[in-house]
Parts: structure tokens; C-alpha cells; sequence
């Protein structure tokens, strides 16, 4: 044995062994419980989970048929978060320990809380633990049990009281701006509103009033697809159908080139989908194989679809404490209880095969929709195989992209962390390249302006190498399940050539994987323009008004340097832009947007019109 491997074992003492408080180790290791940290530019951030953990509590409580409405304020000045809904109220004794004790809570027992979401006794202590301040208060016959912490540690024990308010519980939280936790985060009122109404959709007779605005579902998942899909773009009636536990709606779009799903579990929107979205896809394909008596291959079938799905389960078990994708394959947690393959299966054939034979016009236009996809995928087929050819000599010789290690569509803990940026030109790739995690971090270097994809066909985009290479680097070609990359960051100049670019990679997404964007995978990198230091400090600017303020801040010695390009700045004060400390603009998309009008607009032949907007809203700022 080597004196090297003695020396080791033999440090190896009981004086290694730590034993850590609850809220130490939920802190010291905040990705086992929500996933990731974030700044709240990422709908998957971590101020958003603990947002989320807490309003799924209430939720659990109405659907435990306890309390009918739900308040969420949140304030975006000091980010203080306040849930309070009307159900039961925690009992008083119990109160503090359901917060700050792992393992305590109700939810084990499901005679308690049927179909809950959370089921493992952590989302409100990981709530506690992670935030600057926390309250939790219990109104229950009469009587009220509040008490106030600081990153999970009490800092004060209120006593019992008597009290006039309702029955219920109150939360109230501000997520911790500490450096090693959330940092300089905010909330996106976008992300916030988007959760709540996915709670109003899957919770019929639900109120949800959220800074003092009601909102409200009567009609479920026909009303999500209703708000998510834009007039005219569903080539029929939205289908909307329950049986049992299973509630569905879908329809076709020309819009959509993949398949685009929501897909929930006992409420919770499962992003990552699993098993339940699985069996639905399946099912789909049978059933509407049966129906028309022809066995169509599955992608015509389901190419253009966008669906909702919603199951309510005995205890389901997730694939992590995020509850983003369903692991359990029974409905029942207990005995031999029917698997979710067959009971959605039977539930999609009891109830789809009656409305195709009842609602005639629906199945003609289903199956109009169907035999275009196959003669498009025939057609395309010659083309896909000369383009995987080509794709493969190309590789051998590519150096546009430089991978990294960890992806999206692996097991590993820092998944979620994968992000490929796309950039212009060799300068810019050169510097990211330098500066980035080899682990988490890729590049994707652009040779100049990309083509203008805006009406032009899937065929000649195929073709094109570089977007075919892109393509490839995403592994996107035929549905979402296989994303490399959870964060595609578009990485241009400030300046005209670099925004034309980043419009022409916005067409691209948007015109051929809109689903990319609408799941919030899509960002644009923001850089500083100005770095203002002196001799004892350095600060970069985003913005004309922080260089102004900084530049009093740091006094009259300070010296302002201008970055024209991303090439410009150096591999090792980039790493600053793409560290944690990382600015990152969502591209945020939901029915209002007008995504057709603006790209026709902007990127489409009305030259002339384009020119005049151009012109009579152009701004020139005097460069200092």
C-alpha cells in the first residue's frame, strides 16, 4: 500500500463526519430541492419553485374541497411574496414544525389529501430556508399561531391568539439576495401570471385573485388552448374531452412543425412530461389509427398537434422535488393498481372514437391535416437523408460548435444548467469560448448573417448547412424530448448588423420550433456597453444611466471605455457576463404577441412599409 493512500485513509476520522442542521443543508445544497438558483430570468429559476411550492399547498386545500379562493400578491419594489388562501389553516400546534421540520406535514396521509402534489414533507421548509424572511400564520376556529424566520432559523415565536379572520393560512416570504443563493434576482410578471393561470385551468371553481386581478377558468384545458393558440391558426374545433381521472384537449395547427403539449398532474404542471404524456401520445396514435382504419405512421398523426392533458393520481412520484416529470406508472400508489398506459388509453378510446363518429366535419379535417403530413414527410425524405449525409461529412471538419460536457437530456444534476450560446463570428465565439464551463456552457459560431427564413419551406431550410448544423447541435429534429441544450442564448452586437442577426435567429426559431420558445428556452445575452473604473474599482454598465451614476459614484479620476462588439472584450472580464452573475432577456411569447403580424411585418417583402416605420421612429443618440 502506498504511503500516499495510508496518509489519506488515516485523516479520514470521525472528526469528518458533519452533521448539518435542516436549513444548512437545504442551503448548502438548494439544486436537490428546487432545482436550480436562476435570477428569475428562467421560468425553471428557483424564486419560481418556491413561489410555486407554497401556492401548490393552497391548491392542495381546495382540492381537498376546502376553500374556494386563493390571494397571490407579490410586490416586484422588495420582491415580499404573500399567499393566502381559505382553506382548513394548519392546526395551531403543528404550525411552526410544518415549516421547519423535514418529514412533518400532513401529506402522507392520503385520506387527508387525495391526488396532492406534495407528497415528500419539504416545499415549505425549502421555501423557509432559502428566504431572508419568512412567515407563516394559521387561522383556524377563532384562533391564530404566527411565527417569523430568517434563512430557516426562528427569530420569533408569536403565541396563540384570538383572531376574527377566516379559516386558512397565510405565507409570506422574500427569497434571499444573499451572493450564494439567489443573488440580484427579480420576478418576471410574465412567468407569475402564466403559473397562475395554469393553477386556473386545471382547478375548475377555483379563484385565484393575484395582485388584486381575478382570474378564473370555466371550461379547464379548452380555455388554455383557447389562450395559447392565436385565431385562425387551428385547422378545427378545439377538441376537449374527460373520462374518469383523464381530462384532454387538443387540435391540429399548420403553424406548429413538431408537437406542442401542457401537460399536468394532479395540478402540477409537468413541463418535462413523463409517463402520463407518454401513454397519451400512444393512445392518440391508436385510437385515431383505429378510427380510420389505416395504420398511419405516428409522427403524420400527431405533426402540428398541440394538446393539454390533465390525470389525477394516488401519490405520484416525480423524477425530482421540482415535480416537472411524472415517474409513477400506476394510478394507485398502493396494490395492483391499473397502469397509466392502459387507463389513458381506454379513457382516450371510450371518449374520442364516439366524437370523431358524431362530429363528422372534425374527423374530415383530421384527416385532411394527417395526409398532408405524409406527403410532406415523403417528400421530405430524400432530402433529409442527403442532408444527414452531408451533416455527417461536415462534422468531421466542423469547428462551429464547441460542445460542453453536461446536457439537457442527460441525468446529470447540472442539466439544467446546459446552455449553448450562438454567436457571430470568430472574435465573439473566441471570447466565450475562453471564458465558458467546459462542463455546462457550448458555442455555436455563426459565418455572418444567417438566411432569412420567413416563407420559405421546411425543404430549403433543411438545406441550408448552417441551420442544419444548428438543427443537429440541438437534436430537435423531431420532437423536444431530446434537447441538448435547456438555455439557447443568442449572443449578437448591440449594434445594427448584430440585431438584424439576432431577428433573423428569432425568425428561425419562431417560424420552425415555435414550441422552443413557448416552453422558455430562448434568450438574448445582454452585455454591458460600458465599463466605468478607477483605480480601486470597476463597474460594468448596462445602460446610459448606470455609466452616468457610476461614473459620479466612482468621482471626477473614473474613465469610461465603450465595448462596440462582444469580440472586444477580453476572455477574462467575459467570463463575468457568462458566470452566475449571467443578464439574460427571456423571449417571452403568449397569445398577444401577434407572432405572424410581426414577422410579416418585419421580415416579410413590404419593404417600402418597413422603410417608413423605419424612418419615422428612428432615434439618434450623440455616442460619448
Amino acid at each position: 500500500m502506498s504511503t500516499e493512500n495510508t496518509t489519506n485513509r488515516s485523516s479520514y476520522t470521525e472528526d469528518n463526519i458533519k452533521s448539518l442542521k435542516w436549513n444548512e443543508h437545504i442551503r448548502l445544497r438548494p439544486g436537490m430541492y428546487i432545482g436550480k438558483l436562476g435570477d428569475g430570468a428562467s421560468y425553471d429559476d428557483g424564486i419560481y419553485v418556491l413561489l410555486k411550492e407554497i401556492i401548490d399547498n393552497s391548491v392542495d386545500e381546495f382540492a381537498s374541497g376546502w376553500g374556494n379562493s386563493i390571494e397571490v400578491d407579490i410586490d416586484f419594489q422588495t420582491n415580499r411574496v404573500r399567499v393566502r388562501d381559505y382553506g382548513r389553516g394548519i392546526p395551531l400546534e403543528s404550525a411552526v414544525d410544518c415549516v421547519s421540520k423535514i418529514n412533518t406535514g400532513a401529506k402522507y396521509d392520503s385520506k387527508v389529501f387525495y391526488n396532492s402534489v406534495g407528497m415528500n414533507g419539504v416545499g415549505s421548509k425549502a421555501v423557509n430556508a432559502l428566504s431572508s424572511f419568512f412567515r407563516i400564520a394559521s387561522f383556524r376556529s377563532g384562533k391564530m399561531k404566527c411565527a417569523d424566520f430568517s434563512a430557516g432559523d426562528i427569530v420569533k415565536d408569536y403565541p396563540v391568539e384570538d383572531t376574527d379572520m377566516a379559516d386558512g393560512t397565510c405565507v409570506e416570504f422574500i427569497p434571499d439576495n444573499s451572493p450564494d443563493i439567489f443573488g440580484n434576482y427579480s420576478f418576471l410578471n410574465e412567468y407569475v401570471e402564466k403559473m397562475i393561470w395554469n393553477y386556473a385551468y386545471l382547478n375548475k371553481g377555483l379563484s385565484i385573485v393575484y395582485n388584486g386581478r381575478k382570474i378564473y377558468s370555466r371550461n379547464g384545458l379548452l380555455d388554455l388552448l383557447n389562450n395559447n393558440i392565436n385565431e385562425g391558426e387551428n385547422l378545427y374545433p378545439i377538441i376537449h374531452l374527460s373520462d374518469g381521472m383523464f381530462e384532454y384537449a387538443f387540435t391540429h395547427s399548420d403553424k406548429v412543425f413538431t408537437e406542442e403539449h401542457y401537460s399536468f398532474v394532479n395540478g402540477q404542471h409537468t413541463t418535462q412530461g413523463g409517463t402520463h404524456l407518454s401513454a397519451f401520445r400512444e393512445a392518440l396514435v391508436k385510437v385515431v389509427k383505429d378510427f380510420y382504419k389505416k395504420d398511419y405512421d405516428p409522427s403524420d398523426i400527431r405533426a402540428g398537434l398541440v394538446a393539454a392533458i390533465s390525470i389525477k393520481i394516488d401519490q405520484p412520484i416525480f423524477e425530482s422535488q421540482t415535480k416537472t416529470k411524472l415517474g409513477s406508472s400506476t394510478i394507485k400508489a398502493e396494490g395492483n393498481g391499473q397502469t397509466i398506459k392502459n387507463y389513458v388509453l381506454e379513457a382516450v378510446r371510450n371518449t374520442l372514437d364516439d366524437y370523431l363518429h358524431i362530429h363528422t366535419d372534425v374527423a374530415e379535417a383530421l384527416l385532411q391535416k394527417i395526409m398532408r403530413n405524409e406527403k410532406e414527410r415523403k417528400g421530405m425524405q430524400n432530402v433529409k437523408k442527403l442532408v444527414k449525409e452531408s451533416a455527417k461529412k461536415v462534422s468531421l471538419t466542423n469547428r462551429k460548435l464547441r460542445d460542453c460536457r453536461v446536457h439537457y437530456n442527460s441525468k446529470d444534476e447540472r442539466r439544467l444548467e446546459s446552455t449553448l450560446f450562438i454567436t457571430e463570428g470568430d472574435s465573439a465565439s473566441g471570447s466565450i469560448t475562453k471564458s465558458r464551463d467546459v462542463n455546462t456552457q457550448a458555442v455555436f459560431s455563426l459565418r455572418g448573417k444567417p438566411l432569412n427564413t420567413y416563407g420559405e419551406t421546411k425543404e430549403v431550410v433543411y438545406k441550408n448547412e448552417e441551420f442544419n448544423l444548428l438543427r443537429n447541435a440541438l437534436n430537435i429534429d423531431e420532437d423536444m424530448d431530446n434537447l441538448r441544450y435547456n438555455n439557447i442564448v443568442i449572443a449578437t452586437d448591440a449594434d445594427v448588423d448584430g440585431m438584424h442577426i439576432r431577428m433573423l435567429l428569432m425568425t428561425f426559431f419562431l417560424k420552425f420550433f415555435p414550441d422552443l420558445v413557448k416552453a422558455g428556452h430562448v434568450y438574448i445575452l445582454q452585455t454591458p456597453l460600458f465599463r466605468v473604473r478607477n483605480k480601486k474599482q470597476t463597474i460594468y454598465c448596462y445602460s446610459e444611466q448606470e455609466r452616468d451614476e457610476n461614473l459620479v459614484k466612482l468621482g471626477k479620476d473614473a474613465e469610461i471605455t465603450r465595448f462596440k462588439g462582444l469580440g472586444e472584450i477580453s476572455p477574462d472580464e467575459f467570463r463575468y457576463f457568462i458566470g452566475k452573475d449571467i443578464k439574460l432577456d427571456p423571449i417571452i411569447l403568449n397569445k398577444e404577441s401577434g407572432v405572424g403580424a410581426v414577422l410579416d411585418f418585419f421580415m416579410g417583402k413590404n419593404t417600402q412599409e418597413r422603410q417608413n416605420y423605419i424612418i419615422d421612429n428612428l432615434r439618434y443618440e450623440e455616442m460619448q
